[in-house]
């Protein structure tokens, strides 16, 4: 069976736009965020899931005039979150009155709403196609541990949910600095056994690594990075060891969106960072800039998600992970 999905045309990445916490600003990537919370990440409302509602409003309202486009130009929104039903995304983007499709990948979100949104307007189904997600730390650690009044122990392992959203407006017409989807990847629940919900990125990794190996295997070249979101430390070092076992050796070119975007040693966030907001302010900003100016020619993006929810892991079961693969050329 054939992996890779060669896109019949290239999709083009036209904009993104970024709004990241507090925390997250104070990070090494922060300056290059488009918008940032000044108000202990409340974004103006008076609850955690309305905040980050709000956060994707902007996020897209943002991409679009980075695109010169109105609302009526945009055919379909992929969109999701972490939050039950994905109500951040329903609640969020019900305003632009557009065809809207729910997607649910954890943490591979921003990844599997760039391979849909590529997908449909290389095929010509859409003109212009929107992917945007989010999470927001306090909205996530009460749906899926405790609420931070709680005040609980986090271990080692634990990484830290992003509070931030991102937007990418794709379409298949070429423009100027504009980089593009050229080769897409599904990726397979996979179930390493593992069912410790604060030990995501063990969960995570072996579905990176399936992925990829799939994805090398089946011709795909090694481009100049390798982009993990989100492993944090754990994962990234599991990946990395399967890799190499694998005779797939990407440490030198492996990046991680859970480890650029916090300061480990200044901001304490143990493993690093995650949520779907992580990878896609990572990738909407300095990943994107980078592409854009040619600083980076070629990046495989493989999104990871653990599949979990609140009642599976209630029950003991195990955390199945998967990893989309989306790659992103500066020029075509």
């Amino acid at each position: 069976m054939k992996n890779i999905i060669t896109l019949p045309r290239p999709a083009y990445i036209i904009s993104s736009a970024t709004v990241a916490g507090e925390e997250e600003f104070s990070g090494p990537l922060g300056e290059s965020f488009d918008f940032h919370s000044v108000d202990e990440d409340t974004f103006g409302c008076d609850t955690w899931e309305k905040s980050e509602s709000e956060m994707q409003r902007r996020a897209l309202t943002m991409a679009l005039s980075k695109a010169g486009l109105g609302n009526d130009r945009i055919d379909c929104i992929f969109a999701g979150d972490l939050i039950n039903q994905c109500s951040a995304s329903n609640y969020g983007l019900l305003s632009f009155d557009l065809p809207f499709l729910g997607i649910y990948g954890a943490c591979s979100t921003a990844a599997e709403g760039l391979l849909l949104a590529s997908s449909v307007c290389s095929s010509g189904l859409c003109g212009y196609a929107a992917a945007v997600t989010s999470s927001h730390n306090a909205s996530a650690e009460r749906q899926f541990r405790f609420p931070l009044e709680y005040g609980a122990q986090r271990c080692p392992t634990c990484q830290w949910t992003v509070t931030g959203s991102g937007a990418f407006i794709v379409s298949a017409e070429k423009a100027d600095s504009c980089p593009a989807v050229t080769d897409i990847l599904i990726g397979r629940a996979v179930d390493a056994g593992i069912s410790d919900a604060n030990n995501m990125g063990a969960a995570m990794a072996p579905a990176a690594a399936d992925t990829l190996i799939r994805y090398f295997e089946d011709g795909g070249e090694k481009p100049d990075m390798v982009l993990t979101g989100d492993l944090g430390y754990e994962g990234s070092s599991i990946l990395c060891d399967i890799m190499r076992e694998k005779g797939h050796d990407i440490s030198g070119i492996h990046a991680d969106c859970g480890l650029m975007i916090f300061d480990r040693e200044g901001q304490d966030k143990h493993a690093g960072g995650s949520g779907c907001g992580c990878s896609a302010v990572v990738l909407g900003s300095v990943i994107q800039s980078n592409l854009r100016a040619k600083a980076l020619k070629d990046v495989v993006f493989v999104g990871t998600g653990a599949l979990m929810s609140p009642m599976s892991i209630q029950q003991g079961q195990n955390i199945p992970g998967i990893g989309h693969l989306v790659r992103i050329k500066a020029e075509v």
